[in-house]
């Protein structure tokens, strides 16, 4: 039985059920991951700052990334979906200007990485569903000079004022506790359904005199010094829920009973070719079950919460033994959702142990391809379908998936071109528009692999 004793407690294993010739697969299970279906009440830092926790743990974001990185399908997916939203990069088009404006805006790309920010906030909205973007004004207040991109896992917003405007954005570390302002950075947030309006109000009203109020957490070093002017704007996928952190569309996945399927077929797989055993039960425990356990028998310190879990999970593999010889029973805590569906702590389920390891074939086949339906990726231009006899798709079909791919990240680039619709304005380079090409494969007949071509259908 694995007691390793790393940063991150260890929920699930594979372990041999005693006097049996069988094995039993403890697993998490992930529809634990998404907590908001109770009331979430803001978190208070002090007496002035305050913000909504991402989750009822506002672990969230953490949580779904380590379910991300424990899938090899879904992770390639994952990055596949953020490099078709990249496209051929993010481009200012200065055909139409004058060489001042390409100048500036030349000075601009060297002074901000747009290749990693674009491809950053990609993932983020590929990820959450919403990114989000900071611009930095000069002293004067005249140009916008940085374009920085804030990792929405480590994003959290201000509660609504009365009027359901959200004033800023909080950025820290929130893997650890945060307990002091100074360990968190205050951005205000321009208004998502009108940014550009507000941030003229805003500039406007700081020109009058008496009105130049600093944001929340911030404070200028020298008496009317000029102030940093740093402003967030969120690019936010509308979904037909209204909440602070919009849920990812691939969260049927983990609601659903395929991300765990799969996840136990490698496991069966793992300890049949390790142990030649086969794995007769699969545990399925929440993760506030484990929590329950530490919070009724005050356990905090990480050492003995493991313990704690590796005694938990002998005592059911002993009732398990003991359950093959006598009619035992096992209780169960549960509770009934507004939908009428149970949620169970823990479930054991019996495996049919007659098949054979290398009959999974086609149950992992299967498996591949509801995750990979899931995250709208064809399985083919991935290359994530396992087995020999698998069908495959022509060249020709898999250009026009490849294409449809890219074609159908149009509405993500209208909400991530908000911002720099915003920059050109404001900086006033007249003739420049934004545009992120496609990258369309050719066919052989043309001499050469690939070539670009702009949303407006103009060859590049």
């Amino acid at each position: 039985m694995d007691f390793s004793f790393s940063n991150d407690l260890n929920f699930s294993s594979v372990d041999q059920l005693p006097g049996l010739e069988a094995r039993a697969a403890f697993t998490v299970n992930s529809q634990s991951v998404f907590r908001e279906d109770t009331d979430i009440v803001p978190t208070l830092i002090d007496y002035k700052l305050s913000y909504i926790p991402w989750g009822g743990d506002n672990q969230m974001p953490f949580d779904i990334l380590d379910l991300i990185e424990k899938d090899e399908t879904l992770a390639t997916c994952q990055c596949f979906n953020a490099e078709v939203c990249y496209g051929a990069g993010l481009r200012y088009d200065t055909k139409l200007s004058t060489p001042i404006t390409k100048q500036e805006v030349e000075d601009f790309y060297l002074d901000n990485d747009l290749a990693a920010y674009f491809l950053g906030v990609s993932q983020d909205l590929k990820h959450f569903g919403f990114a989000v973007s900071v611009l930095i004004l000069n002293e004067d207040g005249t140009k916008i000079v940085r374009l920085l991109r804030k990792e929405a896992c480590y994003c959290r917003f201000a509660p609504a004022d009365t009027v359901g405007k959200i004033p800023s954005v909080l950025y820290a570390n929130w893997r650890k506790c945060v307990a002091s302002p100074s360990d968190i950075e205050v951005i205000d947030l321009l208004d998502p359904s009108a940014p550009w309006r507000d941030l003229q109000a805003r500039l406007e009203r700081e020109r009058k005199p008496g009105t130049r109020n600093l944001p929340p957490g911030t404070q200028s070093p020298i008496p009317n010094s000029p102030r940093l002017r740093k402003f967030a704007i969120v690019s936010r996928i509308p979904t037909v829920d209204s909440t602070y952190y919009p849920i990812p569309y691939y969260a049927s996945l983990f609601r659903g009973k395929w991300y765990n399927i799969k996840q136990l077929i490698g496991i069966a797989k793992e300890a049949k070719l390790k142990n030649h055993a086969p794995i007769k039960y699969q545990i399925e425990i929440s993760a506030k079950y484990w929590e329950s356990i530490f919070r009724a028998e005050g356990i905090t310190d990480r050492r003995k919460q493991q313990e704690r879990i590796v005694r938990e999970k002998q005592s059911i593999l002993d009732f398990l033994t003991g359950a093959e010889n006598s009619g035992k029973a096992w209780f169960s805590t549960f509770y009934i959702t507004p939908d009428g569906k149970e949620q169970h702590d823990v479930v054991i389920n019996k495996i049919d142990a007659t098949k054979e390891g290398g009959d999974w074939e086609t149950d992992i086949q299967e498996a591949i391809n509801m995750i990979c339906f899931t995250m709208r990726v064809h399985s083919n231009l991935v290359g994530s379908v396992p087995g020999k006899a698998q069908t495959n798709n022509s060249g020709s079909d898999k250009r026009e998936l490849y294409t449809i791919a890219q074609a159908l990240q149009k509405p993500y680039h209208d909400l991530l071109f908000t911002v720099h619709r915003i920059i050109i304005k404001f900086n006033a380079w007249q003739g420049v528009t934004v545009d992120v090409p496609f990258i369309q494969l050719t066919t052989l007949d043309e001499h050469q692999d690939a070539k670009e071509v702009k949303v407006t259908g103009d060859k590049a």
